[in-house]
């Protein structure tokens, strides 16, 4: 039989550890001014411009100085595929000082790089604007879906479990979720509708671990009758480990390669799955768990008080002496 590891000697630890790292995160991320929104979900322009390589050689540093004051903000520009190839995507937030913002923003962009790059030197690719009415409803919307997925999530761990494993699910998600919000706030990576997605894959990737080791207690519940539920719970975790360790990694094989080979918001995609994938992983293990093994302990001792309760004799008070 493989021996079991004791994985509740360090609940203690690993839940001062989460609450010092999301506290710690969110309270960088509120020091650094908040969040990183992207144009997605603050009004803005977003242009993708081509240099033209056979005319002139650029490095990004000299369009983002030559983009210093455009819109009266400055422009954020990132690369966009190979370097040779000087594509650069240029992205301007709308603080609502200026009118046909669009129209007026894109042409000064325009004309600023051809005055400083040559004439003609500058191809527009693409040009898309999101306007501030658009970006508070998709801030709204995607707020909304995350809520929903985790009351989805919640119904349904119900339905096929107990509330003591629906409870506990949750518990892990929002540990999840708030630990992501975290880390993109304190490194600043941009909020983007790539970042949702990542934020619910990651609430997805997280429950299916959870879910394998709240199946594998459910059936040693009944195989180790005779054994304390700490001991179900180390167990099961221990039988599930390898399973767990394998999924992990090769996921993050995958995860990784993307985030190496690719730039922009799919490699921003990829670095908040990867930091997801290991805390899911984590809080599979260290928060999903011991929050089972918590909220059946309250459950079980709020039936005994009741018990105890109903055993006491109701003493009948008789009618006042005269």
């Amino acid at each position: 039989m493989t021996k079991i590891i004791e994985f509740s000697k360090y609940t203690r630890v690993a839940l001062i550890l989460s609450a010092f790292l999301i506290v710690g995160s969110l309270a960088g991320t509120i020091a650094l001014g908040g969040f990183n929104l992207g144009i997605d979900f603050q009004a803005g322009l977003s242009q993708r411009v081509e240099i033209n390589p056979s005319r002139i050689q650029v490095e990004i540093g000299q369009v983002r100085s030559a983009l210093t004051e455009v819109g009266g903000v400055g422009a954020e520009v990132q690369v966009i595929g190979p370097p040779a190839e000087q594509n650069f995507s240029i992205r301007v937030r709308d603080n609502g000082s200026i009118d046909n913002f669009e129209d007026t923003v894109g042409s000064e962009i325009l004309q600023t790089l051809n005055s400083v790059l040559g004439a003609g030197a500058v191809t527009v690719l693409e040009r898309s604007y999101v306007g501030p009415r658009f970006s508070a409803d998709l801030t709204t919307q995607a707020i909304s879906l995350v809520t929903l997925a985790m009351s989805l999530v919640l119904l349904y761990l119900w339905i096929r479990f107990r509330f003591a494993y629906a409870g506990a699910a949750i518990l892990a998600l929002v540990h999840d979720v708030l630990f992501m919000i975290g880390f993109i706030g304190l490194f600043q990576v941009e909020v983007t509708s790539a970042t949702i997605a990542a934020v619910l894959t990651i609430v997805g990737y997280s429950l299916n671990d959870t879910i394998v080791i709240f199946d594998r207690i459910r059936e040693n519940e009944l195989v180790m009758g005779e054994s304390k539920l700490q001991v179900v719970i180390d167990g099961s975790i221990t039988q599930s480990m390898s399973r767990t360790l394998i999924t992990s990694l090769t996921t993050l094989i995958a995860v990784v390669s993307v985030y190496i080979f690719t730039t922009g918001q799919i490699q921003d995609f990829a670095l908040a799955l990867i930091v997801g994938i290991v805390v899911g992983t984590y809080s599979s293990i260290f928060i999903a768990s011991p929050s089972f093994y918590g909220i059946v302990k309250v459950l079980k001792n709020r039936a005994k008080r009741k018990e105890e309760t109903g055993k006491k004799p109701v003493v009948k008070k008789g009618p006042a002496k005269a």
